[in-house]
């Protein structure tokens, strides 16, 4: 599938999928990244959620994020996980769409990628 859109579409594809670089009105000079990852059909990563997708948001100070969202009585999935690349966590909306939000570290992204994303 991401060969496909590398070569159909020309998405910057690696083994995750493809990372799209954007810039903010307020800081041009610091790129930020968002990312797109298909799966398989097969795949369980989803679950809880019955839907054959996840919406994944950037946020920031996710920590606080997720003491609001518990306080608010939203269904938090997972304990918060630190990566190099960023802090994740799952939660689910109303209607069961898992979501995962994502406080990103935008500049290991820059160094690791180069000129290699989808502008």
């Amino acid at each position: 599938m991401k060969n496909w859109y590398n070569k159909n579409l020309g998405l910057q594809t690696d083994q995750y999928g493809a990372l799209f670089e954007f810039r903010q009105a307020d800081a041009p000079e610091k790129p930020g990244y968002l990312q797109w990852s298909p799966f398989s059909a097969k795949t369980t990563y989803f679950e809880p959620s019955p839907k054959e997708f996840m919406i994944n948001y950037r946020v920031a100070n996710i920590e606080s994020l997720v003491e609001e969202l518990k306080n608010d009585g939203v269904t938090v999935l997972d304990e918060i996980e630190s990566f190099e690349y960023g802090k994740f966590v799952h939660i689910l909306d109303p209607e069961n769409n898992k979501i995962e939000l994502w406080e990103p570290v935008d500049e290991v992204f820059t160094k690791s990628h180069g000129d290699k994303t989808t502008k």
